[in-house]
Formats: structure tokens, sequence, C-alpha cells
């Protein structure tokens, strides 16, 4: 059995918009209990609403395609996005593995966009083609924001960690 580039492109469609349904519940879940980080929480509800402007144009490729979202792929994601939540509450050092584990979310996002370009391409659509570069440059920047940030962010874990009575988790 063969499949076309457009029918991978259809699928690996979907596994986006579930993507980034798990990134916008991982991230609404980490910038609520961002607390004493407030550069850190401020990036990451600037990256939500790029997260569901992504989500939308990601929509709009199915639709034109004649496709839509999975509902099981979309359900899977939220699911472990509420997973990721639960087990950052309990870490004491939250800020900082949520900083690195945002960083690693972002870079598999860019290997899927730049996975989806070369499909668009083959698949002759280049309205996919050019939302997926404009997406994928939005996360290339946030993985170098959250990059760019971890030494200050973990920096102020580790003075708030030493300061008795003071939380540092989040």
């Amino acid at each position: 059995m063969t499949t076309t580039p457009q029918e991978h492109l259809v699928d690996w469609l979907r596994d986006a918009h579930a993507m980034e349904q798990q990134a916008e519940a991982m991230l609404e879940a980490q910038a609520e209990r961002l607390d004493h980080y407030p550069q850190l929480r401020e990036r990451i509800r600037q990256h939500i609403d790029e997260t569901r402007w992504q989500r939308a144009q990601l929509e709009s490729c199915l639709e034109r395609h004649g496709a839509s979202p999975s509902t099981m792929k979309d359900l899977t994601g939220k699911l472990m996005a509420f997973g990721q939540g639960l087990g950052g509450m309990l870490a004491t050092d939250e800020v900082v593995k949520g900083a690195m584990a945002g960083y690693v979310f972002e870079n598999l996002e860019i290997a899927s966009y730049t996975a989806l370009m070369v499909a668009a391409e083959a698949a002759g659509d280049d309205l996919t083609l050019d939302a997926c570069r404009k997406i994928l440059a939005q996360e290339h920047a946030m993985a170098a924001w959250l990059l760019e940030h971890l030494p200050e962010t973990t920096g102020a874990f580790l003075s708030r960690s030493a300061t008795p009575g003071v939380t540092a988790s989040h």
C-alpha cells in the first residue's frame, strides 16, 4: 500500500494540531503557577496566544484538504498535558524543570514543522508551507528565549530556594 505526500501531510497536520493542544494546556498550567517569575510568565502568556493562532492555522490547512483535527489525538495530547501539569505541581523545582521541559517541547515542535514543510512542498500545498514557515519562526523564537533565559531563571530559583521563608518552586 502506498501513501501519497498529501495523505502524510494531512496526518501530520493532525499530529501538529494535537501537539498545539497539548502545548496550550501545558503552558496555561505553567503560567497559572508562576507567581515569582513575572518575565517567564509573561513570555509564556505571549506564546499561549501564538499557540492559539498556530492551532487556527493548522485547522485552516486541514479544512483546505477536506479534513478536520483528530479528536483522539487532541484528547491524548490534552491528557498528556494534564499529567505533566500534575507532575510539575509536585516538583520542588517546578520552575526550572518547566523551563527545561518547555525548551525540549519547543524543539519537538521545530522538528515537526520542519517535516511538515517538506510534506507541504511535496504535496504542492504552498499555503500550508507558508503557514508552517510562520509557525516555525515562532517556535524558534520561543526556544531561543527559553534557552537564553534559563540561566537567569535557574539563578533566581536558586536564590529564592536558599532564602528561608521564600517560595522558589513557582
